[in-house]
């Protein structure tokens, strides 16, 4: 299992280079999105045209496991604000990687600045 990034959800909607990476995640029990990176991905929808229901049925051909964004996770998000901060992550790309850091889990993004993260979370970028 794997934690996805907006960004890695958004490559494999929209075909871009590294969805082929991150299709192999797309099925049940085999990834988990963060809700606020599902609003991300949501909204990129809406801003490239969708109507609310193809988004809803887009998202919902996915088969991805949403994890709650509740206190542990909201904190976890605001502590990573240190490490990342010259790296200028948003709130979003944190509560991907605040996920990831408390399932124990590898997280895929096609956020090449990732890569430069000096953070004990294993990060894959997908392109």
């Amino acid at each position: 299992m794997v934690v996805l990034d907006a960004s890695a959800v958004l490559a494999a909607i929209f075909d871009e280079a590294g969805a082929d990476r991150v299709a192999r995640h797309l099925a049940p029990d085999m990834a988990v999105l963060s809700a606020v990176n599902l609003a991300e991905v949501a909204s990129k929808l809406v801003d490239c045209g969708y109507s609310d229901t193809d988004a809803k049925i887009t998202l919902g051909t996915l088969k991805l496991l949403v994890g709650p964004f509740m206190a542990d996770t909201a904190v976890a998000t605001g502590l990573l604000r240190r490490a990342t901060r010259q790296h200028g992550l948003s709130m979003g790309d944190r509560a991907c990687l605040a996920e990831a850091q408390l399932r124990g889990l590898r997280v895929l993004t096609a956020d090449r600045a990732w890569a430069d993260l000096k953070i004990d979370i294993d990060i894959e970028v997908i392109r």
